[in-house]
């Protein structure tokens, strides 16, 4: 494994407010950051991003000429900065407002005012994702093991998969909902399921009722991916055969802890 320090991360902070740009850019130095920008605003920000590419765009949720989430898509859409690692700063707490962002791979959403171990943590992440670190598993070849990753949405699927793969996980087949993983399911095996929760016509917990109660893969490990924080919701996704829980957003060293021992068991 490559190692990687804070030194070694160039990030790029998007915010309106002259105020917190200078404490978020403070905060950054302190965590041992030294490859700083700043803009103001999503044109800056943009031209700033396609003339030099950056590990880590932290991006406020609103400004005059549009959203981080505005920004967040035209940079997943430019294939040469599209796994560009994005983070959210944003004193916004309203489900519905942070749900498309958590559905596209950014790496973390911190609260304002955000704390030493958020943005510490936030770094750390950014590092994992562009450093390979193999899974080291005693029953398996981690390079044979064969995942079905399920979600609806191809920016979430990309993430998941960038993490998967620095952990050494290179046989990924990809369903877009439940109803095709099923169908996958029927004629291929696999060693281990990735899937979101919430998905149209079978969501992931119909998904984990059917590998559980009809598939010939009854005992594969399943691992939900969710943004879920209903305790009932997800009491009755574990009822139903759940192996392990995951947040959005999906962080790589909570995820090799968790394969470890789904793996290993």
């Amino acid at each position: 494994m490559t190692t990687m320090n804070p030194s070694d991360v160039s990030i790029l902070v998007v915010e309106p407010s002259d105020t917190q740009r200078k404490i978020i850019t403070k905060e950054l130095k302190k965590q041992g950051v030294t490859e700083l920008s700043e803009a103001k605003n999503i044109t800056d920000a943009y031209e700033i991003i396609e003339k030099h590419s950056y590990d880590l765009i932290t991006s406020a949720m609103y400004f005059d000429d549009g959203t981080g989430l505005d920004l967040l898509k035209k940079v997943r859409a430019n294939e040469k900065i599209a796994e560009t690692s994005f983070m959210l700063v944003s004193s916004e707490y309203k489900r519905e407002s942070l749900e498309e962002f958590k559905q596209s791979g950014v790496i973390a959403i911190l609260p304002k005012p955000f704390t030493h171990d958020h943005l510490a943590s936030a770094i750390n992440t950014t590092m994992d994702l562009l450093t390979a670190d193999e899974l080291d598993l005693e029953y398996f070849d981690v390079h044979e093991i064969r995942v079905l990753l399920v979600d609806d949405s191809r920016l979430a699927r990309n993430h998941i998969k960038r993490v998967l793969n620095n952990l050494g996980l290179m046989k990924i087949t990809e369903a877009v909902d439940g109803q095709q993983a099923i169908n996958l399911m029927d004629d291929t095996m696999f060693d281990l399921v990735v899937t979101d929760y919430n998905m149209p016509e079978v969501d992931g917990r119909e998904l984990t009722r059917y590998i559980r109660e009809q598939s010939q893969q009854s005992h594969i490990p399943v691992l939900m991916v969710t943004s879920e924080k209903n305790d009932t919701h997800l009491a009755n996704i574990e009822q139903d055969g759940v192996n392990a829980l995951c947040d959005k957003p999906f962080e790589p060293q909570l995820v090799k802890q968790i394969l470890y021992k789904l793996l290993e068991h």
